[in-house]
């Protein structure tokens, strides 16, 4: 029998084996074919085996299956699930080696995690721990207790946000936030910060050398300040790239700004038409662009700005890498745009392109996508059936994403 089971895909910068296993080949010396992948994947997570669920029951099978996580880094991806069911697993760069998969033991009965090149950071109900993780051993490095009032709550801000402060990527690692900004969500680019709210209020800190703070400048701030040109827009998701930034407002538009060199703001780019116009000469695919006589490109874009996605009229998430940005549509389709060169875009190829663009490997399939979350160079999806309830658009590639080893829980 079929089940509506959340399958989650990667595609993009597979350089340490953190999406597909390079198999046989020399991990030394990885083959582009497995570095780059640009179709997307099912992610493996420990002992080789797709992140999906085998339990006793439907109801078990189908609440476990969606409350399944993936996020990542620039090295490996860490996948888990929620509500302190199972394990948190690594998977690439790994005890100091390449192409590894791992469970982390002490992670049993974790509500959340948090993973960048140097740390993984596991949130508890009664405190959160942040271990490193880029050598041969685990250390602990930082332990901060949850009082019985969090306890009691479940402190519903999901990481990096932790009681009266966050975890930051870098040393010192706790970094404390005003009470008073009531914070929901962070999100963490190289070296910016974007805080929702409770309220829907956006604040920025750190670089703005591209204008990825959203104040109109170039310079940077040292405290949260409010990003006065979405002032009393209700917003309810943030995203941070390297250096630009995204969010959706509760009506579902997506504003976007910094950074536009490799079209990651979805804004016409140099660098995007001297790609396509290269391409052109040399005879290769090219995306297809726009071309007028009197073309201006975009290099930063220092206040929000709205982005209009042709055929979608509300978004419902958004995610940043390091130069792309990923979209879920409220209708479930996934649109990409940006720097490609690793196939992090999902469209076959290795092109960038400053048009977002649909995904169409999903549709095509019969899958919806229900969230993405982008590491720097690749990008994951969750996706469950379109339709579980009528006839099925692919049975066949259903099938298939069920394919190896499970988890068991």
């Amino acid at each position: 029998m079929y089940y509506n089971q959340m399958t989650w895909f990667g595609f993009g910068f597979n350089g340490f084996g953190q999406i597909v296993p390079f198999g046989k080949v020399d991990c030394e010396t990885p083959s582009e074919n497995h570095v780059k992948i640009a179709v997307p994947a099912v992610v493996k997570c420990s002992n080789d085996s797709s992140v999906r669920i085998v339990s006793e029951t439907k109801h078990e099978k189908e609440a476990k299956a969606w409350n399944m996580q993936v996020i990542a880094c620039w090295s490996r991806t860490a996948s888990f699930f929620g509500k302190g069911e199972g394990q948190v697993h690594l998977t690439g760069f790994t005890d100091g080696s390449l192409d590894r998969r791992k469970s982390i033991s002490r992670s049993t009965g974790c509500v959340d995690a948090w993973i960048t090149e140097r740390y993984l950071t596991l949130r508890f109900t009664d405190r959160v721990e942040c271990w490193t993780c880029d050598g041969a051993n685990m250390e602990l490095v930082l332990k901060l207790e949850q009082d019985s009032s969090d306890r009691k709550t479940g402190h519903s801000a999901p990481l990096p946000l932790v009681p009266e402060g966050y975890i930051a990527s870098e040393p010192p690692l706790f970094r404390p936030l005003s009470p008073q900004l009531r914070a929901d969500r962070l999100a963490l680019g190289t070296a910016h910060a974007l805080l929702l709210c409770a309220g829907g209020t956006i604040y920025t800190w750190g670089s703005g050398s591209h204008g990825q703070l959203g104040h109109g400048t170039l310079v940077a701030e040292e405290e949260p300040r409010v990003v006065e040109a979405l002032w009393g827009l209700p917003v309810c998701a943030v995203a941070a790239g390297g250096w630009h930034s995204a969010c959706v407002s509760e009506g579902g538009d997506l504003y976007m700004w910094g950074w536009n060199e490799s079209g990651q703001l979805g804004l016409p780019s140099r660098r995007c038409r001297e790609e396509s116009e290269q391409k052109k000469e040399t005879g290769q695919p090219k995306r297809e662009q726009e071309e007028t006589g009197d073309d201006v490109f975009i290099s930063i874009q220092a206040f929000p700005a709205l982005l209009d996605i042709p055929h979608v009229s509300e978004v419902s998430s958004v995610s940043c890498g390091s130069r792309h940005t990923a979209a879920v549509s409220c209708q479930g389709d996934l649109y990409t745009w940006g720097w490609g060169d690793y196939g992090q875009l999902g469209h076959g190829n290795l092109c960038s392109s400053d048009q977002p663009s649909l995904v169409d490997f999903f549709p095509k399939h019969g899958l919806c996508v229900k969230d993405v979350k982008c590491g720097p160079w690749n990008t994951f999806v969750s996706a469950t059936q379109a339709n579980p309830a009528g006839p099925h658009a692919d049975d066949d590639a259903a099938t298939s994403y069920s394919g190896g080893l499970t988890i068991t829980t």
